[in-house]
């Protein structure tokens, strides 16, 4: 019995074949590019997604030899949405997070309902990023796509869609649109009223898990699947990996280090509060039913990494391509084994949580002619975790205590990475037995909607297992400790000589 995982993320699709056990048997990746219309404007075009998850289906099918694939359910990115008419046709390229177009209609909307009540009821802030804007722009500037609009997908559940699947949202993703009412799981009335957006425009909600229908038959054949796959409704990508990672209570978290770090932690009942709104601190329901979780992020994390090997690690390209290793495993090799005294400030796409400045920029502090690559390489890894420590700071204020955090993505590779990330939280970091926690999520979704497990916990006891674990040494975290108190000192005034107005 074989389980079918798909990521739709904002620049790539992954296919995944999962045996019950977890073990993975055959993946494919297939990127795609934004596009940009104009200035301030990012696109992505939904015809050529779904090109790419055909092909990564085709390709992972076509090299595998194991059991049949008995369902499939997806996670993927938030906030963009997908306008089809009724016969499923794509009407309009989707609006990325980053895309200017909303910005105005949310100043409209401040003033025809609160900001607070907003709040209240979605569990996210007034923010240009999120869907609704996009809609309002959507009908305010090309009526004619808005009036012929039969349903607005997001990714996740327009790729279940285009598989045959039920028009659909889960919740997870519903609540990423800024419209949805995440303690009644609804549409909330009050806020499509006031934005002016049709409510039937919109999919019918539900849980993560749920059977949306089978495979199209013709579509199966195309892509080399069995004829009665089941289609099973995932959710967005961090609560999936929350899931894929086994955060299916309090007290834990998935620390997701990719190229956006985001610490995704499971709560057991909706936290709606001052110090969340303060922090921009969102509550969504999770994929576990009846749970919520909330996320803190930077948008430059692995990111960050990544623009200085572009920029400054020619020499260690060379040397990755010339001896068959990773790239990333060769910087952070030469990286000091002290704490720097080099402060950087990683908001070069701007800042996630708690700020959510999209006006913000990075900064390197404390340079002097005697500085090393080792040293730099070492900043750019500590102004990554220090960031981070600001928001796990913001959680704590906000009554969400994290005993225990569990490292994945592309950084959970590198020891060196989590044990310094043990000394400077002071917190126990580990490494898990799951290298893509995402689609373990999404293979636990559709696995335990399929009867292969009996529920979402007997699929992380059977599948989630810990890898190594990490504790802080005491004498480091004390050092950082002092440091962090400067480091929190820098963006306040970054800003302020940076404010243009």
């Amino acid at each position: 019995m074989s389980l079918l995982g798909l990521d739709i993320g904002s620049t790539g699709c992954k296919a995944t074949i999962i045996d019950y056990n977890g073990g993975k048997q055959n993946s494919a990746y297939r990127e795609y590019t934004l596009e940009n219309p104009e200035p301030g404007l990012e696109e992505l075009n939904p015809g050529k997604v779904w090109q790419a998850v055909q092909e990564v289906i085709k390709e992972s099918i076509n090299r595998y030899q194991g059991e049949e694939i008995m369902a499939i359910s997806i996670s993927s990115f938030g906030e963009a949405a997908v306008p089809i008419d009724a016969k499923g046709n794509i009407l309009h390229n989707s609006m990325m997070y980053i895309d200017k177009r909303g910005e105005e209609e949310i100043q409209h909307l401040k003033q025809r309902i609160d900001e607070r009540e907003v709040f209240n009821i979605t569990g996210v802030s007034l923010h240009p990023m999120y869907t609704l804007g996009k809609l309002m722009w959507l009908k305010k500037h090309k009526p004619a796509i808005y009036k012929k609009t039969w349903k607005l997908l997001l990714y996740a559940d327009f790729i279940l869609y285009k598989l045959g699947g039920n028009p659909v949202i889960n919740y997870s993703l519903a609540a990423r649109t800024m419209a949805f009412d995440i303690i009644n799981k609804t549409w909330s009335d009050q806020i499509l009223q006031a934005a002016d957006i049709d409510k039937d425009k919109l999919p019918q909600p539900v849980p993560s898990g749920t059977k949306a229908g089978k495979i199209d038959e013709k579509l199966a054949r195309n892509l080399g699947l069995p004829q009665n796959v089941l289609l099973v409704a995932g959710g967005h990508d961090q609560p999936c990996a929350a899931l894929g990672a086994g955060i299916i209570k309090s007290g834990i978290a998935v620390d997701g280090m990719g190229t956006v770090e985001c610490i995704t932690t499971a709560l057991d009942k909706p936290v709606i509060s001052d110090q969340m709104a303060k922090a921009n601190l969102v509550c969504s329901p999770h994929v576990k039913d009846d749970m919520y979780v909330t996320y803190a992020f930077n948008f430059t994390g692995g990111s960050l990494l990544k623009w200085y090997r572009d920029n400054f690690g020619y020499k260690e390209k060379q040397l990755a391509q010339k001896q068959g290793k990773d790239v990333y495993d060769i910087l952070i090799d030469k990286a000091v084994d002290y704490p720097t005294d080099i402060y950087i400030l990683p908001h070069f796409a701007g800042s996630g949580t708690p700020y959510m400045d999209t006006n913000a920029r990075g900064a390197i502090i404390g340079l002097t002619l005697e500085t090393e690559k080792s040293e730099i390489i070492k900043a750019v890894l500590e102004g990554i975790t220090y960031e981070m420590m600001v928001n796990l700071e913001c959680l704590d204020r906000a009554g969400i205590e994290i005993e225990e955090l569990r490292a994945v993505g592309g950084g959970a590779k590198s020891d060196y990475w989590l044990q310094l990330k043990a000394n400077m939280m002071g917190k126990k970091i580990v490494s898990l037995n799951i290298s893509e926690a995402g689609t373990a999520g999404v293979a636990m979704l559709a696995g335990t909607a399929a009867g292969i497990y009996d529920s979402l916990e007997d699929a992380v006891d059977r599948l989630v297992k810990p890898k190594q674990e990490f504790y802080p040494d005491e004498k480091q975290y004390q050092k950082y400790q002092d440091k962090f108190e400067v480091y929190k000192k820098i963006y306040p005034h970054v800003k302020k000589i940076l404010n243009k107005d």
